[in-house]
């Protein structure tokens, strides 16, 4: 009876040790890009790095933003394990207004959706707020 139960037990953990899987690992430098202050019509191109952490290729399937002003470019082939890759985000500065968005990454990684995102601020320097101080007054001028 000893001997049966070692053989079960023994063969349960050789079991244990096939069935590992591999699995894609995706591991961000960062998940959120601050792009500053900006001016309207500057670059707006910024790029989130990533690695395949994971013992198996990592391919992203798709990169999603929250609106049509953001539009993210994923790698196309797939990223190997211990490779680093780029997704990188292109903003339309010629919006003066903050920067929120959100990119949706889906892969085959463990973790298959992220959430990315961006933020900021475009500013139009041509353009005076009604709220700085004036030297002066609307009288004087």
């Amino acid at each position: 009876m000893k001997n049966l139960v070692a053989i079960l037990f023994v063969g349960l953990m050789s079991f244990g040790a096939f069935a590992q899987e591999k699995i894609a690992k995706i591991e961000f430098k960062t998940d959120t890009i601050d792009y500053g202050t900006i001016e309207k019509g500057a670059d707006g191109v910024r790029v989130f790095e990533f690695t395949n952490t994971g013992n198996a290729p990592l391919i992203i399937s798709d990169v999603k933003s929250t609106c049509g002003c953001t539009v993210p470019k994923k790698p196309e082939g797939p990223i190997m394990p211990g490779e680093k890759g780029e997704i990188s985000v292109k903003y339309d500065t010629n919006r003066v207004n903050p920067i929120r968005k959100t990119i949706t990454v889906t892969s085959n990684a463990d973790t298959p959706t992220v959430a990315l995102k961006i933020k900021g601020e475009v500013i139009d320097p041509s353009k005076t707020s009604v709220l700085e101080k004036k030297d002066k007054s609307v009288i004087e001028q």
